[in-house]
């Protein structure tokens, strides 16, 4: 073997060694809009560096889950009708609604998933099958979280409307309230 050969492989080696600790690119920033596209909708990072921790909750890129629940029940997740989000949105028809039996008069709670400052809302009802909101009677009305009283015996499609705080947009729940008397 060259007594020079030697030290050049061990010079090649070394220099190819740093070149590639030297020359490696930085890890591509996530932007948030980014993180929407390669994760599941629910779970987008909103903080502002990758090291800085996230203060608000994680906001996908449709309206958060509406959930009703009658006092003490399981809370049943409502079909979403036409809404507005961040950037975008959908027009629905009048849905039908998921099914929940309750009371007459059974106090009704709706929470959102992930939770979402409400600005304003309303619920109102009409008999069930009914196409639209033609004849509606007003359930309640308010600001924060929906809550309202259950509607007389009957089954009735119940629709609340939700408007979301910090401009996120607005969205429609539907249920289909079996109402015992």
């Amino acid at each position: 073997m060259h007594p020079r050969i030697g030290p050049l492989v061990f010079a090649f080696v070394v220099g190819c060694a740093s070149a590639a600790c030297a020359g490696t690119d930085p890890a591509p920033s996530v932007s948030p809009r980014t993180a929407a596209t390669s994760q599941s909708a629910a779970t987008v990072s909103t903080s502002a560096s990758p090291s800085a921790p996230s203060t608000t909750p994680s906001l996908g890129d449709a309206p958060p889950q509406g959930r009703l629940a009658a006092e003490g029940g399981d809370p049943v997740p409502g079909q979403v009708g036409t809404y507005t989000w961040r950037d975008g949105g959908s027009d629905s028809p009048w849905l039908p609604g998921a099914r929940i039996t309750v009371g007459t008069g059974e106090p009704l709670s709706v929470s959102l998933t992930p939770p979402v400052a409400v600005a304003a809302w309303q619920a109102r009802s009409v008999p069930a099958g009914t196409a639209g909101p033609t004849g509606a009677t007003s359930l309640g009305e308010g600001d924060g979280p929906p809550t309202f009283a259950a509607p007389g015996a009957g089954v009735w499609t119940v629709e609340v409307h939700v408007v979301f705080d910090g401009d996120l947009g607005s969205a429609s729940y539907f249920w289909r309230l079996e109402v015992d008397g």
